[in-house]
Formats: structure tokens, sequence, C-alpha cells
């Protein structure tokens, strides 16, 4: 995910300055993209939506733990990755946190974090409380940087808006989801506040985008639709655990946002369905993930068989999507074709 045809106009190094000559490993590693972490948002997205089924639809409460484990074991490798990528390529690491694009995805990396607390504070509240609170720490310090480089730096123009522009908001407003559980309540609302403010700031920015600028979003990115999804539907979950559960004007607000959103995005499938694999696919998991947790709340909260059967069928949607993804995955990096040059 993150792959694009502009680069930035300044402000970082060159790329071929970090490119290493040849297919070794070394080289490999200096291209691995930050946007990799988007894989494990879409796990632990597909672990909580599970989770979640299990009180309210009957699913098997197993599945849901085994894909926290599954996911919590494959966010360790990516980050060590990472990690490893820090120490031995820095530079490269700078460009991506100057790149137009790839700035925003640099949070999901903690949003991650925050996502496996989530769906483990029920059964492993100790281990999801410290992944809390260093995905919340770092969630506050990634979205402060990526705001004040969007203040800052000349480089950025509308031509890098993108739907992922949300990514920073959707980890702010997912902070309460286990914030409730493991931190100060007021804490939880700070999070809450800027990242809804937020969101409702860019949302224009980003309709403009897609709708009227002269530049079409790039194929690469254009999965990234999906992320409209994922803001309101976050928002409702969080405000369900902030307000104490129950319905009100501003819970049904945000859902129906959400299922408007959806709708939205099932109208380009046909569209996007014709585009090679890219690692920015992962866009569509973590979104779809939270619109089956959503509708699963509403159907606690509703009642009634309409919304019982759309969360049964969201689940099943994204735990094929999920398996679909894994198995593109797998294959391209067999392939060789993840982590290389853009």
């Amino acid at each position: 995910m993150g792959e694009t045809a502009s680069r930035p106009r300044g402000g970082g190094p060159a790329t071929a300055d970090v490119e290493p000559e040849g297919g070794s490993r070394a080289a490999r590693l200096s291209h691995l993209p930050v946007t990799f972490f988007a894989t494990i948002m879409g796990f632990a997205g597909l672990a909580l939506a599970w989770l979640r089924a299990a009180p309210v639809l009957g699913a098997p409460l197993v599945v849901g733990q085994a894909l926290f484990w599954v996911a919590l074991t494959a966010c360790g490798l990516v980050l060590l990755a990472y990690l490893a990528k820090v120490i031995r390529h820095p530079v490269a690491v700078r460009i991506e946190l100057h790149h137009p694009v790839r700035l925003a995805f640099v949070p999901t990396s903690t949003i991650a974090l925050l996502l496996l607390a989530t769906a483990g504070q029920d059964f492993a509240p100790g281990l999801a409380a410290v992944l809390w609170w260093f995905g919340a720490v770092g969630q506050l310090v990634l979205t402060l940087y990526v705001l004040s480089a969007w203040i800052s730096r000349p480089v950025f123009g509308m031509q890098h808006v993108t739907p992922a522009w949300f990514i920073p908001v959707v980890g702010m407003v997912a902070v309460p989801l286990a914030g409730v559980t493991f931190g100060p309540v007021e804490l939880s609302w700070f999070f809450f506040s800027a990242g809804l403010v937020f969101w409702a700031a860019l949302l224009p920015m980003v309709l403009t985008r897609l709708f009227v600028h002269e530049q079409p979003v790039p194929d690469q990115l254009l999965p990234t639709l999906a992320v409209l999804i994922a803001p309101p539907a976050v928002a409702f979950l969080s405000y369900l655990r902030l307000a104490g559960g129950g319905l009100d004007t501003a819970s049904r607000v945000l859902y129906y946002t959400a299922a408007f959103f959806a709708l939205l995005f099932v109208t380009q499938v046909g569209r996007l369905r014709r585009l090679p694999f890219f690692l920015s696919w992962w866009a569509y998991a973590f979104p779809l993930a939270g619109l089956s947790v959503a509708t699963t709340a509403m159907a606690r909260e509703v009642g009634g068989g309409f919304l019982s059967a759309a969360a049964w069928v969201l689940l099943a949607v994204i735990s094929s999507l999920v398996t679909l993804l894994t198995v593109r995955t797998v294959a391209a990096i067999a392939r060789g074709q993840i982590c290389v040059p853009e």
C-alpha cells in the first residue's frame, strides 16, 4: 500500500541514495513499506469482528481468539522487520516520513497496536493494556507529526490528498475502544474529540479531490476509497463505549454515514476489481471489518433479523476478503513483487 507515481519534491534525500544494488535481502529490507502495518490492521479487525460476533450472533469465540494470536504474531514479525529497516536503512525511513503519500500511512503502526489491545482486552487484559498504552501514546505522537508536516511542508498539494489521509483520524477515534478500560475516560474523550473534528475538516478536502479535481487518484491508491467507511464506523463504536451503550441521534448518524459510504464503495467494485494486485488492496480490510463490528453492535442495540443477517454477511465478506488478501500477498512475496522500488 502507498505506491504512487508522485515523489517528494523536497524535504528528503533522493531514493537512489538508499537502493542497494541487486536483489539481496538488504535491498529488499530497504524497500519494506510502512504500509505493511495495514495488513496487521486487517487481521486485528477480523479478529475483533469475530470476537464481537460471539455474544451477539453466536459465532464461535475460539475463532476470534485464534485470529487475535495470529494477528499479534504477524504484528511482532512486521515490527521486528521494520525496526531492522530503521537500524540498517535510516535514510529510507526518513524518505517515507517525508513522502507526500506514504506519510499518511505511518500511523498504521500504532493503530495496529490499538486494535490488538481492543481485541484482547477481555481475555488477555495485561497484554492488551501494554499494547494500548504504547499504541495511544504513539498515536498521539504520530498524528501530531503528520498534521504538523501537512501544515509546514510546501511539498503537499491537493494532488496528494486521498482517503488515506483519514488514517491518522481513524487512529485517534479508535483509542477509546480499549481506552475506556485501560485509561482515564477523559483521555479517551480527548482522542475521540480531536479525531472527530479533524475527520469533519478533512472530509470536504477528500471529497473535492475525488469528485472534481483534475488529477484522478492513481490506480495503486484507488483501494483507499474503502477508508471512507472507517472514521464514522470506528467513531460509532467508540461513542457507544464512551456513552455507556445505547443509541441516540449522534450514534445513529455515525453508523448510517458509515453504511452510506459502504454503499458508495460498492458502486465502485466493478472498477476496482479490474485493478492488478497492489499491497494497497489491504485498505479494503479494516474499514469493512469496522463496519462489520459496527453492524453487530447495531444488531445488539436494535435487534431484528435484518441487522443480524447483515452482520453475518459482513462477517463472511471480511473473512473471505482477508483470506484472499493473505493468499495474494504471500504469492506476491514469493514472486519478489513486494519490497521493491516504486
